[in-house]
């Protein structure tokens, strides 16, 4: 069965690992956030604009509390999303899938500690 939420599911499921489709969904959604946050409103070449592991990371923090304020390390965590690592596991389910491109010097180790998750409640207090 496809998410509608997620229709590349189907494709995606047997690299998914533990993460549900809301995860890819949330990662590909703030995927644009954070290449919007980046690049800008309106940039040159869109086909070939990259962002960081550590880029993506912030930009996914800052996606998560525009969206769920104080509700977004909850609502991470029952993503089974619980450190900066997990979403670069997610990202490259999504390149081994096809569904997104890394760099030849891009890996895992970008996402790791980028941040804590603990920060969260402090950083939705502070807007």
């Amino acid at each position: 069965m496809s998410d509608p939420n997620f229709p590349e599911w189907q494709q995606l499921r047997p690299k998914a690992g533990r993460y549900p489709p809301a995860a890819f969904a949330f990662v590909r959604d703030g995927l644009a956030h954070t290449v919007k946050l980046v690049h800008g409103d309106d940039p040159a070449d869109a086909d070939h604009l990259h962002v960081s592991g550590q880029q993506l990371c912030l930009g996914l923090r800052d996606y998560a509390i525009r969206q769920y304020g104080l509700l977004a390390k909850t609502l991470l965590n029952r993503w089974n999303i619980t450190s900066t690592e997990d979403f670069g596991h997610i990202v490259y389910a999504m390149v081994d899938a096809g569904l997104m491109r890394k760099n030849d010097d891009d890996s895992l180790d970008d996402f790791r500690g980028v941040f804590d998750f603990d920060d969260f409640a402090d950083l939705t207090a502070a807007r």
